[in-house]
């Protein structure tokens, strides 16, 4: 499945998600509805994933932690803020390329909209 196809169907269950449970509850309560729904569409979803830094070649682990993984390509940032900060899209991008992963998604489940809360990141490796 391309990364495209994998954003497709997580971007449907959030939508189900959030006109499910609306705005307003911890992060955390997000990302283990979602993590349950994407594993019932049977995507392989990995949950707070130990993300290392890497420093002139060692591995430092420095508690960075990947909100979901999915299908080991597309990396999910889960936020339920009243506004996302830049500082949301520059830890998404740098997630993106510490992993050499290509796609990521930072999703802010506090808008009374979801679709304004849904942003697609691109890594140009």
């Amino acid at each position: 499945m391309t990364e495209n196809e994998i954003s497709y169907k997580v971007i449907g269950a959030v939508i189900k998600l959030h006109k499910q449970i609306g705005p307003g509850l911890l992060e955390s309560a997000y990302e283990n509805a979602l993590s349950y729904d994407l594993k019932s569409l049977g995507l392989e979803v990995e949950q707070q994933v130990p993300m290392p830094f890497k420093y002139k070649d060692v591995y430092l682990e420095v508690g960075y932690r990947i909100d979901l993984m999915i299908e080991n390509k597309v990396i999910l940032e889960i936020k339920s803020v009243d506004r996302l900060a830049p500082v949301h899209f520059a830890q998404t991008l740098t997630y993106l390329k510490l992993s050499e992963k290509k796609l990521g998604l930072l999703i802010n489940f506090n808008e009374k909209i979801i679709k304004n809360g849904i942003h697609r990141l691109v890594n140009n490796l």
